[in-house]
Formats: C-alpha cells, sequence, structure tokens
C-alpha cells in the first residue's frame, strides 16, 4: 500500500491486523482507548505500520491526537500530498515514440503487479501498457466494477489515445475475455484495430454450462479452498483474516463478472492473428478449451503451453516473453 491513497477500509484492516479481531469491530467512531482497548505499546504498532504502509511522515498517528478510526483518517488525508487523478495505465518504461505497444491483462483478483518485470524481457523500442481494474492499486478508492461490457468501456477510453502505431493485447484469464471483447469493440466501431492478440489460460467465451463453477456464489470457506486448488494466491492472502478480509471482495467481483457475463451467439470471426497460451497442469483451461480459439479468428496462429498450473507464467516469464514478442513480430512485418 506504499503511496497509495489511505481509505478508511485500509486502516480498518491494519488495525483489525494489530488488535487481532475482525474489521467490522472496528467502527468509525470507535473511541481506541475506552472501546477498543489500544493502549500506548499497541498504539505505536500501529504507528509504525500505517508509517510503512503510507509513506506518512514519522509518528504521523502518535502526533495526530485522533482517538477514533475517522479522525485518524482525516489526520493522514490530511497528510499526503495532493496526487494526480489515478489512472488504469501503468507504464515501466514511458518512451515518446514506441515502435509498438503491448497492452497486458490482468487476471481475477489480480492487479498490473502480474506483469510485475515484464518490461525488461521485451525490445527497448515496445512501450508495455499495464491496465489495473478499478479497487486495487492505485485505484483502490474507486468502486469495483463487475460488468464486462462496462469494464471494456472504462479500458476503452483509457487506451483510446494510444492506438496511434501498432499495438498488441495480451490478456491472462479474466484479462484474456478483456482482450478479446475490447477487440471485438474495437473491429465493430471500425477503429484501429490490434495487429495481434494474445489470450492466455482461458477458453473461448461460450455459453455456461449449467453444472459449470461459479466461484462468486461460493462460502467464503469454498473460496478460499478453491483458490488454493487453483494456485497463484500467497498463504498469507488465504489465511490471514484482515488480508483476506481486503482481498475477498476484489475475487468476488471479479469472479461475478466472468460468471453472469453472456457470450454472443455466432460471433464474427475476428479479422486479427491470434496466439493462445497456457499451462499443461491447468485445470481451468484444458487443451481443448484453449484450442477452441480457432473459431474466434481467421488468422489462429498456434497454441503454446508451458509447465505448470494455471498460473504458469511466473514461471515461464522470459520464454513466454520473447513467444509474445516473436508473434508480435509476425504479426506485423
Amino acid at each position: 500500500m506504499s503511496g497509495a491513497t489511505v481509505t478508511i477500509e485500509d486502516l480498518r484492516s491494519l488495525i483489525a491486523g494489530v488488535l487481532e479481531i475482525e474489521p467490522d469491530e472496528v467502527a468509525d467512531q470507535a473511541h481506541f482507548t475506552d472501546q477498543l482497548d489500544i493502549d500506548s505499546l499497541l498504539m505505536l504498532e500501529i504507528s509504525t505500520r500505517v508509517d510503512n504502509a503510507f509513506d506518512v511522515p514519522e509518528n504521523t498517528v502518535l502526533t495526530s491526537g485522533a482517538s477514533t478510526l475517522a479522525e485518524l483518517h482525516a489526520a493522514l488525508t490530511a497528510q499526503l500530498p495532493a496526487r494526480a487523478a489515478a489512472h488504469p495505465l501503468i507504464r515501466p518504461r514511458t518512451l515518446n515514440d514506441p515502435a509498438v505497444r503491448l497492452f497486458l491483462f490482468h487476471h481475477a483478483g489480480g492487479s498490473h503487479l502480474l506483469y510485475r518485470g515484464w518490461a525488461q524481457h521485451f525490445p527497448e523500442d515496445w512501450e508495455l501498457c499495464l491496465l489495473e481494474a478499478p479497487g486495487r492499486g492505485q485505484l483502490q478508492a474507486l468502486p469495483l466494477i463487475d460488468d464486462c461490457d462496462q469494464l471494456v468501456d472504462y479500458f476503452h477510453t483509457a487506451i483510446a489515445p494510444l492506438l496511434d502505431r501498432p499495438f498488441g493485447f495480451f490478456g491472462h484469464s479474466m484479462g484474456a475475455l478483456l482482450a478479446y471483447q475490447l477487440t471485438r469493440r474495437l473491429h465493430h466501431e471500425g477503429g484501429p484495430i490490434p495487429d495481434w492478440v494474445g489470450v492466455s489460460a482461458y477458453g473461448i467465451p461460450r455459453e455456461a454450462a449449467t453444472d459449470e463453477v461459479r466461484p462468486h456464489l461460493m462460502s467464503d470457506g469454498e473460496l478460499r479452498r478453491w483458490l488454493r486448488d487453483v494456485g497463484g494466491s500467497t498463504p498469507q492472502l488465504l489465511d490471514d483474516e484482515s488480508v483476506w478480509s481486503t482481498f475477498a471482495p476484489v475475487f468476488r467481483n471479479d469472479f461475478k463478472l466472468l460468471d453472469t457475463w453472456t457470450p454472443p451467439r455466432s460471433p464474427e470471426a475476428l479479422p486479427v492473428p491470434l496466439s493462445v497460451f497456457g499451462g499443461s497442469g491447468d485445470e481451468l483451461a484444458s487443451e481443448e478449451s484453449l484450442l477452441s480459439w480457432q473459431m474466434a479468428t481467421t488468422r489462429f496462429r498456434g497454441l503454446q503451453r508451458y509447465d505448470g498450473n494455471h498460473f504458469y507464467l511466473m514461471s515461464h516469464q522470459q520464454p513466454l516473453a520473447a513467444a509474445v514478442t516473436a508473434a508480435m513480430r509476425s504479426a506485423t512485418a
């Protein structure tokens, strides 16, 4: 959370973690001393954690005189410098005149951090643009979006000024659906379309089966067990109650987006080169479902699979980046 906007929910979770209680027990107006039994040692621990999490001046909590969560939130907000409006595009290496722009879409429950470190594996004249959905990272203060078309609208607006040169899309899991849908949107509107699209760990959108797993409807325990089986989530996120309480709404929101989206009937095959990637041990995206992307394009570029599960790409960053670079170069040659 370093450097991020201080939200009252972040503070609530942080204080609850120190006190080892549920976040909803830290009411906005509950007095720290009288109702929450916070003594000087606990306040010092809270102060240290807040300093580290939000980059505020040292001992800001101790000197604020705040006696409730609401007062502390107001004091911390006043301490932070004014920030530019948060933007859903993160560019690790901003270029004035890039030869290519590659837009990367993250998975359900995730953020742009899925692609941390990717830029170093791509040509120096390529600009990577990491897309961040609202409600996480720099966009924590914005409401989550649980509708696919609305999130596509949001991303469309963000990237429209940057489609003035060769560009490609790569999306992992939920990001694959968003990359596909945004490509369909651009094609339908007659504007510039990607020179290449890469989809990862997600079968072609189709009508959902009645017995299909719907994570957003699972109980809390079921959802956590399911995420453990899928892989890609740290034990701290799934086992620490305060951390889980922060991220659970994001997971449920994104899974609702996936579970409730209605695929188009008999969609037109897109005139865009499309490559598919997946993990050989991914139980959520079988080889058959990945190969079915052939129906979505007139220029299918094949399937590449790597050792690993749904989050295989975390262990194959460099070879996957090389494959994406080669596919993009072939498409623009």
